[in-house]
This record gives C-alpha cells, structure tokens and sequence, in this order.
C-alpha cells in the first residue's frame, strides 16, 4: 500500500506487519518498499521464524 503523507509517500505492506517505507515520489516509494521487503524477509529467515502467507488482496477502484 503507498499513501499521499504530507510532503511524501509513505508504504506498508499489511502482511508483514512493520514493513514500511518512505520516499519523494510513489515510484521512490515503490522502490524503498520492494527493498524494505527483501529486508524484512531476509530477517524473518535468520531468525529462523515463520514467513506468514499472502492474505491482502488490494485492487484499485475507479469511481
């Protein structure tokens, strides 16, 4: 998920709770959050702890 934050975007990804990034622009933040990712998932394995399954299923609706 990128959010609009003020003056930047902000990121998260709501299956890995804690997983967050920020950046100047959505592609910034697309690309902070990718790594954010690799990061978090990385640390999940060294510590020998469980990588929780995708569940959200997010979609973008136009009105």
């Amino acid at each position: 998920m990128i959010e609009k934050a003020g003056g930047n975007y902000s990121a998260y990804v709501p299956d890995l709770p804690g997983c967050i990034a920020t950046g100047d622009t959505p592609e910034e933040t697309e690309q902070e959050i990718r790594a954010a990712i690799r990061f978090h998932l990385e640390g999940l394995l060294e510590g020998n702890l469980p990588v929780p399954e995708p569940t959200t299923v997010c979609e973008y609706v136009d009105a």
